[in-house]
């Protein structure tokens, strides 16, 4: 006897707890669990307590008021049956309690969810559609909440960066009473950071453009840095852009790649001179991070360019500003020489300390309001902007992808349960992508990362 016949035994049908027919079953599901898909045998309204709830993400990020005043309630479903089917809408977002459950994004590429595990405590579907059918392998018993709790989580973890002046910082346990990071998160909160400046042509580029200039004055302010000429040129040539006929000065080259493109490739250009460090130890990390950042960018470039019709310039300069939060930490630590821990500590805080340092940084820097808040969203995995695809939309993919081959993707959400994945039309963003697409694409990755390294 299974424990679901157990419960069923031990439970009869109250005012909370029911078992309707059929046709009550369907009528009630969310919409795309009808056809082929099965009624749950039971559907229980819920009252679990706010700190079972907060096992689960992004629950746990919501305040407690919020939390306790969710409706949620938990469905039985026997082996065998089918709890949704991929590409349908989803109405609401479901977590796995008990039992295992098979995940099929498509025919091949299947994987499993067994409760209790990593990816049991995150949402087994997010965004308007399914990602992937799913399927129970034993009995299961699932939790379901309304689909505004990403709305909910959304509103709690971003600010306006118009408005933006200084986000908390939560340090977590391991290092809230290490003497560094509490300096840190301190002058953080003192407006006491020493933040980087942009290079004089790329501020001066940046402002230019506010008044509408043309191509001409582009390149006069552009000509300051014959690094950047040089550079531009060889963008123009590369296989981004390149045509038959090859250019070698710096009006061919903008008039190629294009106005405000030129700005965005400027603005690239320029942030390599942020990462730097007097410290021989802290200049390879920052030289580690750039790297990591330009392979980002270009993942960005080229998700932009293949699946959506989003700029993919656009997309590359957010790729490459979505870690800039770490800077600031590797300058204090730099003039703190007395202070600081050790590079696997530093690094092991920057998931707590680069968003809000980042949109900061990005924020004084003069960046728009959509790119100041990308360090903020680029790993909030189930961050979800709007029904259209946007650029930060476009770097969560980028980044998820960049994790490809790494330990840590084990920890991660698939990318079928992303808001961002379901945004992507006609599911040209499938499974295989880095199998595929990156095959195809591998010359503009080269091209993309010579002219930012």
């Amino acid at each position: 006897m299974t424990w679901l016949t157990g419960w069923l035994k031990k439970s009869p049908p109250n005012k909370d707890t029911h078992a309707p027919s059929d046709k009550q079953n369907i009528a009630n599901l969310p919409a795309g669990e009808s056809g082929t898909c099965t009624p749950p045998l039971v559907t229980c309204q819920q009252n679990l307590s706010v700190a079972e709830l907060k096992k689960f993400a992004p629950i746990r990020d919501l305040d407690n008021e919020t939390v306790a005043s969710l409706s949620h309630a938990t469905m039985f479903y026997s082996e065998g049956s089918t709890l949704f089917e991929r590409g349908k809408p989803a109405d609401f977002v479901y977590y796995l309690l008990e039992g295992e459950l098979i995940m099929q994004p498509e025919s091949v590429n299947a994987y499993t969810v067994k409760a209790g595990s990593t990816l049991a405590f995150l949402p087994i579907n997010s965004g308007k559609l399914f990602g992937a059918t799913a399927k129970a392998l034993s009995d299961v018993k699932i939790l379901k909440l309304p689909a505004d709790i990403n709305r909910l989580w959304q509103a709690q973890q971003t600010t306006d960066p118009e408005s933006l002046t200084y986000l908390d910082i939560t340090l977590p346990a391991e290092i809230s009473n290490n003497r560094f990071f509490s300096s840190f998160a301190q002058a953080y909160l003192d407006n006491k950071l020493r933040l980087p400046s942009l290079p004089d042509v790329a501020f001066k580029l940046r402002e230019a453009m506010q008044r509408n200039i043309g191509i001409q004055d582009a390149v006069e302010i552009i000509h300051i840095d014959p690094a950047i000429v040089t550079k531009l040129i060889q963008v123009a040539n590369s296989p981004l852009y390149a045509t038959a006929v090859p250019i070698n000065n710096c009006l061919d080259a903008v008039n190629r790649i294009g106005l405000n493109a030129t700005r965005n490739l400027v603005l690239s250009i320029s942030l390599k001179q942020l990462f730097r460090s007097n410290d021989k130890a802290l200049t390879h990390a920052m030289y580690e991070l750039w790297r990591t950042s330009i392979y980002t960018s270009s993942l960005a470039f080229v998700l932009a360019q293949e699946c959506s019709d989003l700029n993919p310039e656009d997309a590359l300069l957010a790729g490459l500003i979505c870690d800039i939060g770490a800077i600031p930490l590797f300058n204090f630590a730099d003039q703190h020489p007395e202070q600081y821990p050790s590079l696997s500590e530093l690094k092991a805080a920057l998931p707590h300390l680069k968003g809000p340092v980042g949109s900061l940084l990005l924020h004084t820097l003069g960046f728009s309001a959509e790119l100041s808040k990308i360090p903020l969203v680029a790993e909030n995995w189930l961050y979800d902007g709007g029904t259209e695809l946007g650029i930060p939309d476009i770097v969560i993919l980028a980044k998820r992808h960049s994790y490809f081959g790494d330990p840590k993707i084990k920890g991660l959400p698939y990318i079928n349960s992303l808001p961002a994945y379901a945004k992507i039309a006609d599911g040209k963003l499938d499974p295989d992508f880095s199998l595929t697409i990156l095959q195809k694409a591998q010359s503009r990755i080269h091209a993309a990362m010579q002219f930012l390294s």
